[in-house]
């Protein structure tokens, strides 16, 4: 299975990434960490995202296919277009095996978050965080969507979570 998490910057979607991944038997895969083990110095330019992205689906599409890996995509996608092209490098994974998880939190949280973010991979700040807000689009796909509200203990959200996709995949 493929776990597609999409949020605004600061929302704690690495952080529930990270507790859902085992116990669905899953790998983490995040843009921020891929960007940062990559480039040096990044310029969050459109082909650099672009170039991130492909190499996180290219790595999720390997191991998937030729390992029968289980992963999370820990990035925001946060444009129905972004999910459009996920979708479409994945298109030989059977869409039954795809799920987004849309993290969402209260803006105060998310703020609060950012403000006090050291020593991880992102370099989303408030500013980045702002201009997403702008130019962030909901997800509308209501099949194998899981809506988490981030401001929640993350134990319980991946209980959660772990419950729907485990529970939506056996009765398929």
């Amino acid at each position: 299975m493929i776990v597609l998490f999409s949020g605004l910057p600061g929302v704690g979607k690495t952080r529930l990434a990270n507790e859902l991944a085992p116990l669905i038997k899953a790998l983490v895969l995040s843009t921020d960490k891929i960007r940062k083990d990559l480039i040096s110095n990044p310029t969050y330019t459109e082909e650099e995202k672009e170039l991130i992205y492909d190499v996180m689906l290219i790595l999720t599409k390997y191991l998937h296919e030729a390992a029968g890996t289980n992963c999370i995509l820990d990035a925001t996608f946060n444009t129905k277009e972004s999910r459009r092209k996920a979708r479409e490098k994945l298109e030989s994974v059977s869409p039954e095996q795809i799920y987004i998880v849309e993290c969402t939190c209260p803006e105060d949280i998310v703020l609060s978050r950012l403000k006090a973010r050291k020593g991880d991979y992102s370099d989303a700040d408030i500013d980045v965080y702002r201009k997403m807000k702008q130019e962030y689009e909901p997800v509308e796909e209501k099949e194998r969507h899981i809506v988490a509200d981030t401001s929640q203990d993350p134990k319980t959200n991946a209980e959660e979570i772990k419950t729907c996709i485990l529970g939506r995949s056996r009765s398929e």
